[in-house]
């Protein structure tokens, strides 16, 4: 076997060679960038680390690694699936099946998780934004298929799954049992502040939440709210096309967005001045947990310079992904095409900015007590009892008057942010 990988690592070498006097012949640049050059050097690195590693490596395991490597430095949401794994992943697919409540992406190799649904078995065990899945069921994350992590989080309701975490505020990796249930979603919430602000918080955006924003929000108009407060922190379940519908609710005319890929043709959507219902002055509350429809809403409303956004960056993913079957049977998930803001800002890769910027409160560092047997077990930390990113919000809608302009005469009933 080692002979024949050094003879195919020598044929393919050759080939390369040979296609790059190839290109030289015609007056090919040979520049770095070519993608030729690049497949030399993999070929090269390959054939290094299996002529001069300390011991001989499982040369597939480097070949997966490498194929997860490449997918990550490109597109964080993007999997590779072997053969097995796919048809696995379809199975799994098509079966409805219980889950932790988790959406996650990969960061540096492993899986990093960007929300987890309140209520949901991750939720309650603390899990959220910026906390690193090391191990599932005792198997490493590293350079796993972000696609079949996901797979491994789901069962049978009442089954359990076993995960090593980091945690942002906990300095050692900790073990928790979550057990597995049918994930119910929340939706929308709304209630009257002082200073007629009335404040709309959304859980997730699936399809039709949009209508149910309208309402709350048409509600909390007749209840006497002059400025509305639309919360879509760590709201990350559901698809990013929601939320040119959620943006609608706000925006009366102008483009909300556009979905646009190498080999998908430019798609524009546009508000529908039917559909909008608050006109007055908005505050959007967005955090790092913020994802999908959620953050192409708070971009269309940045950009259209609608209302503040106020918060954290977003995550970053919305994007429209599919499967791509190899010969072999394996297939490549990743990312077709991608959605924009206004701007022309590709919101998977640069989420959304907020005009605002509001860090939210720390919890305290996470005590372990398996130092400590014989204590007894800790509480988990009180959530922080103040909320800096609500609480600028308000400040920011209480001086209003000041920020937000007389709309023109066209937009009778619009109120146009000036400085925001």
């Amino acid at each position: 076997m080692p002979k024949r990988f050094q003879y195919a690592v020598v044929t393919m070498s050759t080939c390369v060679v040979a296609l790059l006097l190839f290109g030289a012949v015609y007056g090919r640049s040979q520049s770095s960038e070519q993608p030729y050059h690049h497949l030399g050097v993999f070929t090269e690195v390959l054939s290094r680390i299996k002529s001069e590693y300390v011991e001989e490596p499982n040369m597939k395991n480097v070949t997966n690694g490498a194929i997860s490597g490449l997918l990550e430095s490109v597109d964080s949401f993007a999997s590779y699936l072997t053969s097995a794994q796919y048809e696995t992943y379809l199975a799994d697919k098509a079966a409805k099946k219980a889950d932790v409540g988790l959406m996650i992406a990969k960061r540096f190799g492993y899986l990093a998780i960007v929300s987890s649904a309140p209520n949901s078995p991750a939720a309650k065990e603390g899990l959220g934004t910026g906390d690193v899945i090391e191990a599932i069921n005792n198997v490493s994350t590293r350079d796993m298929p972000l696609a079949y992590a996901e797979i491994l989080l789901r069962g049978e309701p009442g089954s359990t799954v076993e995960l090593t975490v980091l945690r942002v505020r906990r300095p050692e990796p900790q073990k928790l049992k979550l057990v597995r249930e049918a994930i119910s979603y929340n939706g929308v919430r709304g209630e009257m502040m002082a200073d007629q602000i009335g404040r709309v918080e959304v859980g997730s955006l699936n399809p039709g939440r949009a209508k149910e924003v309208a309402s709350k929000v048409a509600e909390l108009e007749q209840q006497g709210a002059k400025k509305m407060i639309l919360d879509l922190r760590n709201c990350a379940m559901g698809n990013p096309e929601e939320g040119f519908p959620l943006a609608n609710v706000f925006v009366d005319k102008g483009l909300l967005g556009y979905l646009q890929g190498q080999t998908v043709a430019r798609q524009d959507f546009h508000a529908d001045a039917s559909k909008a219902v608050f006109k007055l002055p908005i505050a959007v509350l967005i955090n790092r947990g913020t994802a999908n429809g959620c953050e192409v809403a708070a971009g269309a409303l940045l950009d259209g310079k609608r209302g503040a956004v106020i918060g954290e960056r977003s995550f970053g993913s919305a994007a429209v992904r599919k499967a791509v079957r190899m010969e072999d049977g394996s297939a490549v998930i990743l990312s077709v095409a991608k959605y924009f803001s206004p701007s022309g800002k590709a919101l998977q890769d640069t989420g959304v900015t907020p005009g605002v910027a509001v860090a939210e409160a720390e919890l305290p560092p996470e005590t372990d007590d398996d130092d400590q047997p014989d204590a007894a077990p800790q509480a988990p930390p009180a959530k922080p009892t103040e909320d800096p990113i609500l609480k600028r919000a308000v400040e920011v809608l209480k001086g209003s008057q000041k920020a937000f302009v007389a709309p023109a005469p066209a937009d009778e009933g619009r109120a146009l942010p000036a400085a925001l």
